[in-house]
């Protein structure tokens, strides 16, 4: 149901219903955030969570209404599943940045997904899946016992979440319960500032990786639910204060293009983040604002690197399965499990970024059979 009350022309207020809202949206995150510095030693966590938060809280006033930033889930995915580097990851960043920013001052939203089929883009959900949960095994395995704890709790969460209002931070408690127990057992590590950001300047091979292994499977995901999915959102939750897609373009072209050359994790917005948002209590760019200061907490105790150490290993896989069925269960709404099978299997054998092309020519060539008979009708 859409917002109907004045909350549409105040745009910013800081209320429990607000507070609630802002964490809506915390639980994908946290384990890729953490899981891509775990895999990733020459990234600064610390620095992943400033920019998110400095986004939270520039696109609360900004735009006025509960726009999530998350990270771009295709390239964490991956990189969690591959081990990439850190220059791969921001030239991923800088080249989907460039590519959303054109694309929204151009006004090239629409023309692009239309282009790309919707079998193709639930492909590669359950190819990221796929891949987050056999990488998530190796920390099950190693960790069962916080793995099983985590995973109650997560569940215990989400079936709440369903039948109340209590938002889902199953991921926020978990790592949490993590800290503690590795403090309790390791000791507290030593208070440290987060680092000034530094510029980070991609090689050319990093370029080439990051744009064929990283940029080219997210460009589907981003198009249509980080943008045309959360613009429509907009409109149904807010019909007087509802978002262009192509300004949701720009924004997240210019954020990646600011904040990954700094050490940021390439962000989107997300459809999904803006309905769990709006369903716990968030109405304004308020939640937005409390959500950035509540992840620039995390940016500071995360300035020791020793910090993720703390954190059991049962956690991240435990994590790293609950972000699967998220991107999973979305895989299901498609019109040709053909195609979308044969993406999600293709991408544990030979790449995400082979199986989207795949995928591809797959979809046309079935459109084509599809058609043609109609044609000679």
């Amino acid at each position: 149901m859409a917002e109907s009350t004045g909350a549409e022309e105040r745009g910013i207020r800081f209320t429990l219903e607000e507070v609630a809202g802002a964490v809506g949206d915390f639980g994908t995150i946290f384990p890729i955030l953490l899981g891509v510095a775990i895999v990733c030693p020459d990234v600064n966590v610390s620095h992943f969570f400033l920019f998110i938060a400095a986004w939270y809280i520039i696109a609360g006033f900004y735009y006025r209404l509960p726009i999530p930033i998350e990270p771009m889930k295709a390239i964490g995915a991956i990189v969690i599943a591959g081990g990439l580097s850190g220059g791969e990851i921001v030239a991923s960043g800088i080249v989907v940045g460039a590519l959303f920013l054109l694309l929204g001052l151009l006004g090239g939203m629409t023309w692009l997904a239309d282009r790309i089929p919707r079998s193709v883009i639930r492909g590669v959900q359950a190819g990221l899946a796929l891949l987050l949960l056999r990488t998530s095994l190796d920390y099950i395995l190693n960790d069962a016992l916080f793995a099983a704890l985590s995973i109650g709790i997560i569940l215990a969460f989400f079936v709440a979440s369903q039948r109340t209002r209590i938002p889902d931070i199953s991921a926020l408690i978990v790592i949490l319960i993590g800290l503690c127990v590795g403090i309790v057992t390791q000791g507290m590590p030593p208070l440290r500032l987060i680092p000034l950001p530094s510029l980070i300047i991609p090689l050319p091979s990093d370029f080439i990786a990051g744009t064929w292994e990283l940029a080219i499977p997210q460009i589907p995901l981003t198009l249509t639910n980080a943008i045309l999915a959360t613009s429509l959102l907009t409109h149904d939750l807010f019909p007087k204060r509802g978002v262009d897609p192509d300004r949701l373009s720009r924004t997240i072209g210019a954020m990646n293009l600011i904040s990954t050359p700094l050490g940021g994790f390439p962000m989107c917005h997300g459809a999904g983040g803006l309905a769990a948002m709006y369903r716990f209590g968030a109405r304004t760019g308020g939640a937005n604002i409390i959500a950035g200061v509540f992840i620039l907490i995390f940016a500071v105790a995360f300035a020791p690197p020793e910090v993720l150490t703390l954190i059991p290993l049962g956690v991240f896989g435990a994590l790293l399965v609950f972000v699967a069925i998220e991107l999973g269960k979305h895989s299901i709404k498609t019109e040709s499990y053909a195609v979308t099978g044969a993406i999600a299997v293709l991408t544990l054998v030979i790449g995400l970024t082979f199986a989207f092309i795949i995928g591809m020519i797959m979809a046309y060539v079935l459109k084509a059979e599809v058609s043609s008979p109609q044609a000679g009708r």
